[in-house]
């Protein structure tokens, strides 16, 4: 099949900055694309070929929407498998396939899928709703303290909560959820898994996330992951076992647990590029993003190797910033050596509202990080 400058239709769920940063490559190939998303104002607008405004959720919306294009994927889980399934049923290639999404998309099914297939995690409970907690916890079925966390719609730090005495239950939804323990780790990994239709894998290197302590929000993504190469080891062939038994196409970012005596458990999953492999757009050979589009095409794996120390700061909203965005200091940032902004599109700010990222890059990684700290420190996400 001829997928450049010729009558091949990409449909992408999501019109996002993940979807945003997709169109980068699909514009650079002449890849025809078509994108739905519920926003009138999504940042993947302006640059597709074709953007349909729907709901994700609905049925019939996803449904019509994949119908006359030749391979549909996502930049966000929450979409209609039983619409997505459809349309694998009449012929549409549908990546990640339906049967990952179904274990993805649902954290309490994501948790028993590494149970069943001995792939090592945190142990935790399912809960049909919040409420069933508090009798655990009375029952001795449970003990302070764990991490709640919904079973479907968290992200960017929402539908997860620390809960240290019953207080914290009161404000929790009464949804599907889980409570997993609490992990002693070291650091934070994640390791990017690239698998293409024809089975063919790479993965990135591993790298180390920093998260705010308050938002739990990545606040820093640092490659090469400052740890042993014998964790590095551990790490990537954990990941490529998830990757093996999940049997996706596409990017697969895998976010893992080092625990103090430096085993390795699965966090969780995203079968989609990752805020964990925006680095790569200018560290790597090849960057998440246009390995996506190789993957779910079929098209051979690029080189993912780094070329240099990569470090990603996340841009969110500033506390007690609601309205039109204003991006402070954002000359001050440009004037420092290797470093590069990325602004999504989105016009309106909020407290920890994902807005932008900035990578900084350097032969030294240490240099990079303390770059990256002044980055930090000097741009500002406010509203007018």
């Amino acid at each position: 099949m001829q997928f450049f400058s010729s009558n091949f239709k990409l449909g992408i769920l999501g019109g996002g900055q993940l979807g945003k940063m997709l169109l980068y490559e699909t514009r650079k190939w002449d890849i025809y694309t078509k994108v739905m998303d519920a926003s009138a104002e999504a940042p993947c607008k302006i640059a597709c070929n074709h953007f349909v405004q729907g709901s994700l959720l609905d049925f019939d919306d996803v449904y019509t929407f994949g119908k006359d294009v030749d391979v549909l994927t996502i930049e966000i889980e929450n979409v209609n498998v039983d619409a997505l399934e459809k349309l694998e049923s009449e012929g549409v290639k549908v990546y990640p396939p339906t049967n990952a999404l179904r274990v993805i998309q649902n954290k309490a099914t994501q948790k028993l899928f590494y149970t069943d297939n001995n792939i090592p995690t945190a142990p935790f409970t399912r809960f049909a709703y919040t409420s069933e907690i508090e009798d655990s916890i009375s029952n001795g079925g449970l003990q302070f303290p764990f991490v709640w966390k919904s079973a479907q719609f968290g992200y960017d730090g929402q539908g997860v909560k620390v809960v240290r005495s019953l207080e914290d239950l009161n404000d929790l939804p009464n949804v599907e959820c889980i409570a997993e323990k609490m992990v002693d780790f070291k650091s934070e990994l994640a390791v990017v898994v690239a698998r293409n239709a024809k089975g063919e894998i790479k993965t990135y290197p591993v790298v180390e996330m920093e998260f705010h302590p308050e938002a739990n929000q990545v606040e820093y993504v640092i490659c090469p992951a400052r740890i042993k190469a014998s964790v590095a080891k551990k790490a990537v062939e954990v990941a490529l076992k998830v990757s093996s038994q999940i049997e996706h196409v596409g990017l697969l970012a895998v976010e893992l647990f080092q625990t103090k005596d430096d085993k390795i458990l699965v966090n969780e999953v995203a079968p989609r590029p990752h805020n964990s492999g925006h680095y790569s757009i200018e560290a790597s050979y090849t960057n998440q993003f246009e390995q996506h589009i190789r993957a779910i095409l079929g098209l051979p794996l690029g080189k993912t190797d780094s070329k240099v120390a990569g470090v990603m700061v996340n841009l969110v909203g500033a506390e007690g910033h609601t309205g039109d965005v204003v991006y402070e200091n954002i000359d001050s940032i440009l004037e420092m050596d290797g470093v590069t902004p990325h602004i999504y599109g989105k016009k309106q700010t909020r407290p920890f509202r994902k807005m932008g990222h900035v990578t900084i890059v350097d032969e030294d990684m240490a240099k990079a990080r303390k770059v990256a700290q002044q980055v930090k420190e000097t741009i500002k996400v406010i509203s007018k």
